[in-house]
């Protein structure tokens, strides 16, 4: 096991003597964090008409997200940190591999495909916070370790990158599809004076 990212679990982690008010907001965030966080794509999908087709491939980019995660925890098979008698589990949870943690890449993943889109940035911030701090609650209930949530972090941010060029991709094949719409018109001879 790395050393840095055992120095960080013992650092971020309840331990054997957590602070029960601190433990119990841990647990909320750890348990429940993806609610507020559907709530608030919900909210773009009603207040924000024009972007609802991204709001799909972003719940569909999110699906993905979390089969590619599961896949690569079960392959890799890493153990989680109860599993090694290094805390105690706050929460109930599996013992199945911990690394990437699904909860980051999941909420990461929706974060930055929210904040790669101009009119859904606003939203995208409190979404990005929501994620890390689920990061850092599930990390102090002990069930991941920090390097399990930057894995998570990382495989989100890849996930919404690719869906980001995709969206971008998919805007120039329209833009080359629709020969009549004004922006194709005005882009399609840089020299011709109008």
């Amino acid at each position: 096991m790395d050393a840095l990212n055992l120095t960080l679990f013992h650092w971020l982690a309840a331990g054997s003597r957590p602070t029960p008010w601190v433990l119990s907001i841990a647990s909320a965030f750890a348990l429940w964090a993806s609610w507020p966080g559907a709530l608030i794509v919900a909210v773009a999908l009603w207040r924000h008409r024009v972007d609802r087709a991204y709001l799909g491939m972003v719940a569909a980019a999110a699906a993905l997200t979390s089969l590619l995660s599961h896949a690569i925890a079960t392959s890799l098979d890493v153990p989680r940190p109860f599993v090694l008698g290094l805390a105690p589990a706050y929460i109930a949870h599996s013992a199945r591999g911990s690394l990437p943690s699904t909860h980051a890449a999941v909420m990461f993943m929706v974060a930055f495909g929210f904040l790669l889109s101009p009119g859904l940035r606003k939203l995208g911030l409190p979404l990005l916070a929501l994620a890390a701090i689920t990061g850092w609650a599930r990390v102090y209930v002990g069930v991941h370790f920090p390097l399990d949530i930057a894995a998570g972090l990382v495989l989100g941010a890849a996930v919404a990158g690719i869906a980001a060029v995709g969206r971008w991709l998919f805007g120039l094949l329209t833009l080359r599809a629709d020969p009549g719409s004004p922006t194709h018109q005005a882009s399609r001879s840089p020299w011709r004076h109008s």
